[in-house]
Parts: structure tokens; sequence; C-alpha cells
């Protein structure tokens, strides 16, 4: 069982707002920054000791599936007023994650069609 020390420094390592949480490949849920700060530092919790499970948001754990669409990604992201969403394959484990950031950066780079 991964603790809040170690996701943190995964977070600092790879430069990253949130983790994964997973127990045997199953996704769990999703660790934040700011659950780290909101339920762990500011219950006085030690870090070192508390498991990233007791202080992420609870499942259910809002998904998409590899062959969703960005503009689901979008209404999604929207609907539930995530700024990510984690990709899970058919049998259950997470194979990437959609950010609100990369989905900009899509529509920002697709080329615009004049107006008639």
């Amino acid at each position: 069982m991964t603790t809040v020390t170690r996701a943190a420094e995964l977070m600092r390592e790879r430069d990253v707002r949130d983790v994964l949480v997973a127990y045997d490949r199953d996704l769990f849920g999703v660790l934040t920054d700011r659950d780290i700060v909101l339920r762990a530092v500011a219950d006085g919790r030690d870090p070192a000791a508390t498991r990233v499970g007791s202080v992420c948001a609870p499942p259910p754990v809002v998904t998409l599936a590899p062959d969703d669409t960005t503009d689901r990604a979008a209404e999604l992201m929207r609907h539930y007023a995530v700024p990510r969403l984690p990709v899970v394959g058919p049998d259950g484990e997470a194979v990437g994650v959609v950010s609100l950031a990369a989905l900009s950066d899509l529509r920002a780079a697709r080329p615009q069609v004049p107006s008639a």
C-alpha cells in the first residue's frame, strides 16, 4: 500500500497534480494535491503512515473508455467539474489520463473553418 508521502513524491518527480490509486490493477480513486492538503495535512494525519486510499476521493471514479471521443471527455469534465479523467480499458485497468489542458491544446490546434 502506498503512503501519502510517496504519492506526493511521485507528484513532485513527475510534475503532476494527481495520481491514480489502484488495487490489484483496478482503479479505486484519484488522489489530488488538494486531497493531500485537505484530507491529510489539515486533519493532522501523518503522511508517512497514511494510505492514499484513505484520503483520495471515494469511488465511483468518473472515467473514459479508450474509444470515447474528445467531445465525450469535455462533456464529462464539464458535468462533474473535474479537470482530468482516467482512461480505463475493458479489463478495468487504467491506461492513461485525459486532461482539460490536453483537450484545450487539441482544440486550439484544429484548423479553423471559415464561416460562410
